[in-house]
């Protein structure tokens, strides 16, 4: 654990400690927030993994994804269950492990469909409420929640709030890579729909790439993981202890340093 970590690990014995990520696709939140979380000993919730999970049950239940009635009827009764160790997250359908199934990508160009009607917003608002609450009063103390409008609208009081970016070309070459193994100019393309018109769909219901009053902006385009990793634990270590105003971070900041 790297002296930050362990800076942030005193703190959260004395109080839980909910950090909210949020940003575009492509950014790096996931695997980013699944990273500090394990480092800090949090729990850890993808609630974008929800929104698969319930774009799956629609699916499977071969509901019209057009009927935007029957689409929110089916999610508010669905049965979702969420693992939120780091270690080993995941989302479980009736009993069902959908883990994989979700991330196909004919899940991944229709999520936007569920995740944008209204009503289903509203109850995956309340459950991911529940879920943050939870996890802070748990064992663990705290949380690293990340997804679209968990800065501003989830988790608005949250004790950390980031927002993390990247370029369109930082964020289609990271893409490709996970899916393709390459990012070469054709993996590119065939990942562009997923990024582009998928934050272009979802940023009718939700603001993923301006940072909100209070909320700490970080832009990955030029960093790596393990440093985007360090910039995050920084930017908690800073927030947490009172040592740094809310602001883009700096260049000390992104190379990991804590003033």
């Amino acid at each position: 654990m790297s002296a930050q970590s362990d800076r942030i690990a005193d703190l959260i014995e004395a109080r839980p400690l909910v950090i909210a990520v949020d940003g575009p696709s492509g950014s790096g939140k996931s695997s980013v927030s699944r990273e500090v979380a394990r480092r800090l000993g949090l729990e850890y919730l993808d609630t974008g993994a929800m929104y698969r999970a319930a774009t799956w049950s629609v699916v499977e239940s071969g509901i019209d994804l057009a009927d935007a009635p029957a689409v929110a009827g089916h999610v508010a009764g669905f049965d979702l269950t969420m693992a939120t160790d780091p270690s080993a997250p995941g989302a479980w359908v009736a009993g069902h492990d959908v883990n994989a199934a979700i991330r196909e990508t004919r899940i991944s160009t229709i999520v936007s469909k569920v995740a944008t009607n209204l009503d289903v917003r509203a109850n995956m608002l309340k459950r991911q409420r529940d879920l943050i609450a939870a996890a802070a009063a748990g064992p663990h103390a705290g949380v690293v929640a990340e997804g679209r409008d968990i800065t501003t609208v989830v988790a608005p009081d949250a004790d950390v709030r980031i927002l993390l970016t990247a370029s369109e070309a930082a964020r289609l070459a990271r893409r490709a890579k996970e899916l393709h193994g390459t990012a070469d100019a054709a993996s590119v393309e065939a990942t562009r729909d997923q990024i582009v018109r998928r934050d272009s769909d979802d940023s009718t219901v939700s603001n993923f790439e301006v940072a909100a009053d209070g909320v700490l902006h970080l832009d990955s385009s030029a960093l790596d993981f393990e440093q985007t990793v360090d910039a995050v634990l920084t930017a908690i270590a800073r927030t947490v202890t009172g040592t740094g105003s809310v602001a883009d971070l700096d260049e000390n900041a992104r190379a990991g340093a804590v003033s």
